[in-house]
């Protein structure tokens, strides 16, 4: 059993940075954000396979968002910049023992307790 916790989220103004960290508590391999907003369905983010060597991002955050990872660390980031009152939702961390980057929630394994994210206008 792999335990995620996020940390990071917060309130800024349209146009600010972010960073959210998730800290796991064993090896993972495939390792995504995803954000659920009130009223929606969770929504794919970012992806990150093992070795950080390959990186999926939804449309609505390439270019604004960076998605790495510290291996010796067992951690994840989300450097999130520019960012838009969209953006607001709560953030969850999620963590696959598959080797290939996904955007389907259901083929995570592990998730983390979410992060809120309030992007003000």
């Amino acid at each position: 059993q792999v335990q995620l916790v996020e940390s990071g989220g917060g309130l800024v103004q349209a146009g600010d940075s972010l960073r959210l960290s998730c800290a796991a508590s064993g090896r993972t391999y495939t390792m995504g954000w995803f954000r659920q907003a009130p009223g929606t369905e969770r929504a794919f983010v970012a992806a990150i396979n093992w070795t950080g060597g390959r990186i999926d991002y939804s449309d609505s955050v390439k270019g604004r968002f960076t998605i790495s990872r510290d291996v010796a660390k067992n951690t994840v980031y989300l450097q999130m910049n520019s960012l838009k009152p969209e953006d607001t939702a709560v953030y969850y961390c999620a963590a696959s023992m598959a080797s290939v980057l996904m955007r389907s929630r259901y083929r995570y394994d592990y998730w983390g307790q979410g992060t809120q994210v309030t992007v003000s206008s």
